[in-house]
């Protein structure tokens, strides 16, 4: 994954991929390996677009005739309100809806406590030639579950480990994971949930509970910081990208997806019949 696109001086999977310093040696305010401002940032996400839509399209181009054999996992994670509606609807929702699935996972269900936590994400992973995206995944299992004591601490344990062995076979079968933690601050969320409040148009994305789980801010960084330990793989790494500027993480989160796709370098289908005499045949119809 070493191109990158115009603007940027670094790949953003070499400046963006955690540290052992975890989200302590990440400014939510900054803008790794970008060189530009907002307005520069919206030309190159415009310019981007594009060419995430035709590596898209030819991805799913190939699985329409059955020669795809790779898919893309975008995971989103991140406290309330740090922007991944944000980035379903400026990075993937620019591309072609039927390459792409969704799954927002919310608590589990009755039906699906009756099974192991990874059994109803597995479902839901995308087909082949498909980009996937999941709001919030099968990490809330060691996030929530660890803050909220959801889970004996033992569980918890567990799953970190079934988590990596679960990613592993997951990339060996052709789809590679991007794994982002969208990192904001803890004064630019209270000022996005206030505006919230503030205009009746939003009154309908807050929920009270979003101000019970600020009170547990340090708790949720410390799970974060576990997980990026317990579950970063080279097979499967964690980006944390700084998103105080919803332009900056809409962009990075974009150049990521580039670099998957660039990778996979999804080729158009050949035709499996001669061009030539269709083209003539279409002519005198």
């Amino acid at each position: 994954m070493s191109q990158h696109s115009a603007g940027w001086t670094a790949p953003a999977a070499e400046v963006l991929r955690v540290t052992s310093a975890g989200l302590a040696g990440v400014d939510p305010d900054a803008t790794p390996g970008f060189q530009g401002e907002k307005a520069d940032g919206a030309a190159s996400l415009a310019t981007g677009l594009a060419a995430l839509g035709d590596l898209q399209e030819r991805l799913f181009a190939r699985s329409a005739v059955g020669e795809a054999q790779a898919s893309v996992l975008l995971v989103l994670q991140a406290m309330d309100s740090a922007g991944k509606g944000g980035i379903v609807r400026h990075v993937v929702g620019g591309v072609d809806p039927q390459g792409v699935e969704l799954a927002a996972f919310k608590a589990p269900t009755a039906e699906e406590l009756q099974h192991d936590f990874l059994w109803r994400i597995e479902k839901r992973l995308p087909a082949e030639g498909k980009i996937g995206v999941f709001d919030r995944s099968h990490y809330e299992d060691v996030l929530i579950g660890r803050v909220r004591s959801l889970a004996p601490a033992e569980e918890i344990e567990r799953r970190y480990d079934a988590i990596v062995d679960f990613e592993k076979r997951v990339v060996e079968s052709g789809t590679r994971i991007v794994k982002v933690m969208l990192d904001i601050s803890r004064d630019e969320q209270k000022k996005r949930l206030m505006e919230r409040l503030d205009r009746p148009e939003k009154h309908w994305k807050f929920n009270p509970g979003d101000t019970d789980e600020r009170l547990l801010w340090d708790d949720y960084m410390a799970a974060y910081d576990t997980v990026f330990e317990r579950t970063s793989t080279d097979a499967a790494p964690w980006y944390v990208i700084p998103a105080n500027r919803k332009w900056y993480a809409r962009l990075a989160v974009q150049e990521l997806l580039l670099a998957a796709l660039r990778d996979i370098d999804p080729q158009w289908p050949l035709a499996d019949y001669d061009v030539d005499a269709e083209r003539k045949r279409l002519a005198a119809s």
